[in-house]
């Protein structure tokens, strides 16, 4: 069965009258906590896209592109859509069971968020309302602000980009620990390490980035202690 099986499954529930909201408690455990970070993601990306306004046709492109999603998928991405845009449940509703869902797993919150800034800035502009937006959520999430600033930097075009705030170590901690951090940080990216997270394999596409950048930052730092 695929992803897009299994949440058409969870989904059914809907037609008894429950909320999205509601289908999250039916999702907390593996392996159908990959189906709930699949739904999350979907959601609050239409939550963000009701914040912002408008819909455009970049950000479903990258939509696409986090997901991908086969002309077979596309009803049931699109009826997940649309049905967060519909919820009158606030998107606070949704962060909240999210945060509850993967309290104990804070990589897979930050994989979340950097889910959404993906498509938030699919359209090469990052707007003050979904700013506010993806702050918010990452509150819920009890994602800490410098962690916050970090991921935002990585994909704000105009943000400063540090490659030890990447790396998570302080300018003038020794060339051995920035190291360690940097060969921690390639593991958690490693798409193995994410699947074992519950991150949905169609959902992969955003560890590419975040490796890239990470290696980035490693090979700045390291010509300049060479």
């Amino acid at each position: 069965m695929t992803l897009w099986s299994r949440i058409a499954t969870a989904l059914s529930s809907l037609a008894k009258g429950e909320s999205l909201s509601d289908v999250f408690e039916k999702l907390k455990t593996p392996p159908e906590r990959t189906v709930a970070f699949a739904i999350a993601i979907i959601a609050l990306s239409a939550k963000m896209a009701k914040a912002d306004g408008e819909v455009t046709k970049d950000e479903v492109t990258a939509f696409r592109e986090v997901f991908h999603i086969s002309k077979e998928n596309e009803s049931q991405a699109a009826k997940v859509f649309n049905l967060a845009r519909q919820d009158v449940a606030g998107f606070e509703a949704y962060a909240t069971k999210i945060s509850i869902m993967f309290k104990n797993d804070h990589q897979s919150l930050s994989d979340l968020i950097e889910g959404l800034f993906h498509i938030a800035l699919s359209d090469g502009n990052y707007h003050p309302a979904e700013n506010a937006f993806l702050q918010k959520v990452s509150e819920i999430f009890k994602i800490p602000e410098i962690s916050f600033l970090r991921i935002r930097s990585r994909f704000v075009p105009n943000a400063p980009k540090d490659p030890y705030s990447i790396l998570e170590v302080n300018s003038n901690a020794p060339i051995e620990e920035i190291r360690k951090s940097w060969r921690k940080l390639v593991r958690e990216t490693h798409p193995d390490q994410m699947i074992a997270r519950g991150v949905p394999e169609e959902v992969i596409q955003i560890a590419t980035k975040k490796l890239s950048d990470i290696n980035a930052a490693w090979e700045t730092i390291n010509k300049e202690v060479i």
